[in-house]
């Protein structure tokens, strides 16, 4: 357990039981997106070539959302700086910020719409948000 990233074996079962999709709140907000008529594709690239996923994904309204974890993601709110093994936490988590910035750059340059909420916030307000936004696409393409 020495070279290991996780400080203690409870501490690594628990960050190896972390899901990278699916989470409470992706579930909830695209069943309240799925009720209110909006067909999208979940765990999707929307852009070929760039190795990046959104959570959903508006492919002809040109949106891709990402609903990020506050640890993962570093949220304002509820983002934690682990004190125990800093060295390789704090590096890790500050690129996946950077990774997260690079990929709305990368996303915008490309024509598309990145939204991008806390798993903190509720379904329905992701869902009004995401679906002003899809409509507003869906729209502008006809």
């Amino acid at each position: 357990m020495a070279d290991s990233w996780a400080s203690s074996e409870g501490t690594r079962k628990s960050m190896l039981a972390n899901k990278r999709r699916d989470t409470s709140t992706e579930i909830a907000a695209r069943r309240e997106l799925q009720s209110r008529g909006l067909r999208y594709r979940v765990d999707f690239a929307p852009v070929p070539g760039l190795r990046r996923r959104a959570d959903v994904v508006f492919t002809r309204a040109r949106i891709a959302v990402f609903i990020d974890g506050c640890f993962w993601h570093g949220c304002p709110i509820h983002g934690t700086a682990p004190r125990r093994n800093a060295d390789y936490w704090g590096p890790k988590l500050a690129a996946n910020v950077a990774r997260d910035r690079d990929t709305d750059r990368r996303l915008s340059a490309a024509g598309w719409i990145v939204a991008r909420f806390w798993e903190h916030e509720s379904a329905r307000e992701i869902a009004d948000t995401v679906e002003l936004l899809a409509r507003k696409g869906t729209d502008e393409k006809r």
